[in-house]
């Protein structure tokens, strides 16, 4: 994977600001960050406004070293003269991705950015001794490497669950089952016949015939050499089972 590239723009407060930006950009390349700065990157006559500007454009971030001389510079609208132009100005952002600045946070005691920044989240260089967590959050953010993935979007717990369809067979077979119940009450025999059985039935009877094989299957019935149907102890066990006699 291709190192994010990342320019620097910073202003030359003092020897002690330049040598604190030299040794930040250097950790950056140190951490596996692409790391432009006119210090390495700018050479004796080099035009400095369009070395910021090609850099800004094919860039993947900008990090604004806001020192407080930095956002003064910032805010009056020019970079000044010299190395001073390589200060960031609201004209210039105007032609970047603005989304890619990083405001950084050093020599600042009021922890300002330039006002064109509007309340863009700084990452705060200020105290030596916290260095290397606000180095540890730069570095997630310009390799993409966040803390804390993102979890994925789990299935709605309260989503209605579908209407189950109706079981047609166990539906058709309590009906058939009903069916030879009744024409057994009515009978002083032991056993039903189809012609029985189709007086108590609203099936047709090649419908009631096929849930009648289902049930003897089942060993709810049984059928002798004559057609006749039996009641076996497993169906009236069913019909007991499915409210359709009492026990």
């Amino acid at each position: 994977m291709k190192p994010p590239r990342v320019f620097i723009s910073y202003s030359h407060d003092s020897a002690q600001h330049k040598e604190w930006v030299l040794s930040f950009a250097t950790t950056l390349r140190q951490r596996g960050v692409d790391a432009v700065l006119d210090q390495w990157d700018l050479k004796p006559g080099n035009d400095l406004p369009h070395f910021m500007e090609t850099e800004l454009a094919s860039s993947d971030f900008a990090l604004m070293i806001c020192s407080e001389r930095y956002v003064e510079k910032a805010n009056a609208g020019q970079g000044g003269v010299g190395y001073e132009k390589m200060i960031m100005t609201s004209s210039l952002l105007k032609t970047i991705d603005s989304s890619k600045v990083i405001p950084i946070i050093r020599e600042n005691p009021q922890k300002s950015v330039p006002t064109f920044m509007g309340s863009k989240l700084y990452i705060d260089f200020s105290k030596d001794k916290d260095v290397e967590y606000s180095l540890d959050e730069l570095l997630r953010t310009l390799l993409n490497s966040p803390l804390f993935e993102k979890p994925e979007i789990g299935s709605n717990p309260f989503k209605p669950l579908e209407q189950s369809k109706p079981d047609r067979v166990s539906d058709g077979l309590k009906e058939t089952m009903k069916t030879v119940s009744d024409a057994f009450n009515s009978t002083a025999n032991q056993h039903v016949t189809i012609k029985d059985l189709m007086q108590y039935s609203s099936m047709h009877r090649l419908t009631l015939e096929r849930y009648l094989n289902t049930a003897i299957k089942e060993a709810m019935l049984e059928r002798d050499l004559i057609a006749r149907y039996v009641i076996t102890a497993k169906g009236i066990e069913y019909l007991i089972e499915h409210g359709i006699i009492e026990a």
